[in-house]
Parts: C-alpha cells; structure tokens; sequence
C-alpha cells in the first residue's frame, strides 16, 4: 500500500496545522492533490464502513466526526471542481474531509478488526499506482489538518469562480422552483372558500 501508506507515515511527524502552533484536536495527515479524485470515489464507502465499527476509540470517533462536518461544509463535492481544480473556492475544505476519510481508512486498517477495510485500502492503493497524478501537488498539499479545525468553503471566492457561481445559482433555482411547486400543491397562502378579501 505504497500510496496510501507512504505520504501518510511521513505526515504522521506533523504537530501542527496548517502554519504551525500547536495541534488542539486529533492530527489529520495531508493528502495530495492527485489522491483527492481517487479517495474521493470511494469515500461514501469508508464513511460507511468508519461508522459500522465496533467501538472505536475516542480519536476515530473524533476523525469520523470530521470527516462528515467537513464534507457537509463542502456540500459533498457537489460542487464541480471543487476537488479537481485548486482555485476551487470548495477546494481547501475537500482537502480537509478526503485527507480526514483517508485517515480514517488507515486506522482500519492498522486496527486490523476488519478485512473489508483492508480490501478497499488495497483497492485504492492499486488505483493510485495506475494514476500519473496521485502525487500531483497544490498549495494545499502540504496542509496536515486537526479535528478542532474546521476548513470552510471560501464563500468571498465563488462571484469569481465561474463553475461554483454557476453551480449554486443553478442549486438555488431548484430550491426556488421546488418551493413554490409545494406551496401550489399544500394551497398555502390561498383564501379560503367564502372568505370576502376585503
């Protein structure tokens, strides 16, 4: 498991986030750019088997409960190239809940409870060795994270990322258009019959 176990043992050391001072939550390993879009087609799998053990210790839990608050910030990498491209205002807080699922694969794997976990380390690995990119680097690359740290989307970015506006704008008219069909269909807001308007 060369891929997912190499950059990981190395970010192990790390005792700070993201700039330094000390870590206040669990330490969270960087992941690169290049692993993000492989981790990320399989994170619905390791959250599922993350919240299927048997009681994990503090710390998973704490990584676990990250990882979900993380991906939720990011609105589940809904948003297009927010895991792809690095200008992406949704990229930084990716970096944060795939680098956090990652994580919480290799404790899996290193508790060795549970081959299923084993098996998709194993299948990841085998999908980065066949990828040119998974060692691609960003600026964010470098970052380790910590479970008291939340990345955020940055909102102030999205006017001048065209794919996020585009994206969210088009979000927000389903919502609309969704709001007002369920008002025409529950009648809210009608007069009731034999009601005078004056």
């Amino acid at each position: 498991m060369a891929l997912v176990f190499g950059l990981a043992t190395a970010a192990g050391a790390h005792v700070s986030q993201r700039g330094g001072g000390p870590v206040a939550g669990v330490p969270i390993p960087e992941i690169t750019h290049g692993q993000m879009p492989i981790v990320a087609g399989h994170v619905r799998e390791i959250l599922g088997l993350a919240g299927r053990q048997f009681q994990p210790d503090p710390d998973f839990r704490r990584v676990l409960n990250y990882a979900r608050i993380q991906r939720s910030y990011c609105l589940w990498g809904l948003v297009p190239g927010s895991i792809s491209d690095e200008a992406s205002p949704f990229n930084a807080c990716s970096h944060a809940y795939l680098a956090a699922s990652r994580d919480l694969l290799l404790r899996m794997v290193a508790e060795g409870r549970d081959s299923r976990a084993a098996d998709l380390a194993l299948r990841i690995d085998h999908e980065m060795m066949l990828s040119s990119t998974a060692l691609d680097l960003c600026s964010y690359s470098a970052s380790p994270y910590d479970t008291a740290t939340t990345v955020r989307p940055v909102w102030s970015d999205v006017p001048g990322h065209a794919a996020s506006l585009t994206s969210l704008l088009a979000i927000a008219a389903l919502l609309a258009g969704a709001a007002a069909l369920f008002e025409r269909l529950t009648g809210r807001g009608r007069v009731p019959a034999g009601t005078d308007r004056a």
